[in-house]
């Protein structure tokens, strides 16, 4: 399998893209066409790639063209990157939604090997299900960061679409999945069983109003995740230029960017996809906006400071913090002032959690345990290694 499923990108990009200017990042992205074909993967960190399906939306949508946020994105400046970026075209839809999947999980899986991140663009959600099955080519578990207004659990033993991908995670083999999150989720938009479900299942969820309250909350999140998403229907629909399915409430222009730049940061993150892009009348806001969460995810990767080791790193502060029966360990970079939590591994459950056993956190989380008040994350973490 190589890169035979992906189209060029469009004459009209390309036609756009000659009268850029020469300092922009259109001047700068290698870009698959169809006289030179595929690029040169060699020196190249990120990979755009548009998925033009939408087939299992819940929703009657067309099948998105990716031009507009192309151009927005080729318009805008790089900063003082270090790295490459490639625009291998797009995914078409294949004939069955499922030979959709199996081109997305053999391009994002050729791209991990090649230690490139993918920068997909969908198309419905449900295509976040062949990103995540990219992964089981490898062997480690995975930890899944969703920014949705919804948790997508939805019937797991019905058919998958964007509303149900997470549930199909969850049932299905090969089960690699160690914890998701939800980052920006509206309780009004959830079932009160999916929300119990979330607890049972031990994972993390961070209401709108929490992020909105202090956005830093998102990124010890990020900071542990491999794979992350962007359901487009989280942010507040005065910053798309669609109505259908927006909501009056959600992340702002602002937020999504920092969330995006966090997930950048973090030396683990390596797929980033954006999805529930719709084609609209009057193009412009939302493909600027997705070109900007785009960039300030490049920006983001162009500060990783590799701490993914961060115990072998010099100069690492340790804090041991007694809690009743317990002995929480703290670790702070003095590089980046940011802390991690240590989670004690029990042996002979499964080797593939041992590449877990420091979880990001705050110094809050530091000053809580110091106050006798054990982080709810490791609370967390613990019991899914126990299970």
């Amino acid at each position: 399998m190589s890169f035979e499923f992906l189209t060029p990108v469009s004459e009209e990009v390309l036609l756009h893209q000659e009268n850029l200017n020469e300092q922009s990042l259109g001047k700068h992205i290698k870009i698959h066409t169809k006289t030179d074909g595929v690029p040169e993967l060699k020196g190249v960190q990120l990979a755009l790639i548009g998925i033009c399906e939408n087939r299992n939306s819940v929703h009657s949508i067309d099948s998105p063209n990716f031009d507009t946020v192309r151009k927005e994105f080729y318009e805008l400046f790089p900063g003082n990157w270090n790295f490459s970026i490639a625009d291998l075209g797009d995914i078409k839809a294949g004939n069955d939604v499922k030979d959709t999947y199996f081109v997305i999980r053999e391009i994002v899986s050729i791209l991990l090997r090649k230690q490139c991140i993918p920068l997909l663009l969908g198309g419905s959600q449900d295509l976040a299900y062949a990103q995540y099955r990219a992964y089981d080519d490898f062997d480690q578990m995975v930890n899944l960061v969703n920014i949705d207004s919804r948790f997508d659990l939805g019937d797991a033993s019905g058919d998958l679409n964007n509303r149900s991908f997470l549930g199909k995670i969850v049932i299905e083999k090969p089960y690699n999945l160690f914890n998701y999150s939800n980052i920006g989720y509206q309780t009004y938009f959830n079932a009160q069983e999916e929300i119990d479900l979330m607890d049972k299942l031990f994972f993390d969820a961070y209401r709108l109003g929490e992020i909105s309250s202090d956005i830093t909350i998102a990124e010890p999140v990020l900071r542990d995740a491999d794979m992350v998403c962007i359901d487009l229907e989280a942010i507040n629909g005065s910053y798309l230029s669609y109505n259908e399915v927006n909501s009056p409430n959600g992340l702002d222009g602002k937020e999504i960017c920092a969330i995006a730049r966090y997930a950048g940061i973090s030396d683990k993150v390596t797929s980033f996809g954006i999805y529930e892009y719709k084609n609209a009348i009057y193009q412009g806001l939302s493909e600027k906006l997705i070109a900007q969460i785009l960039w300030y995810f490049a920006e983001g990767v162009n500060y990783r400071s590799q701490e993914l080791v961060v115990r072998e790193q010099p100069g690492v502060l340790h804090y041991t913090v007694p809690i009743d029966d317990e002995v929480l360990s703290f670790y702070k970079s003095s590089k980046t002032q940011r802390w991690w939590i240590e989670i004690p591994f029990i042996s002979g459950i499964d080797n593939k959690l041992k590449r877990h056993t420091l979880l990001p956190c705050t110094y809050k989380d530091y000053e809580n345990a110091c106050n006798q008040q054990i982080p709810e994350r490791w609370y967390k973490a613990r019991r899914k290694n126990e299970v």
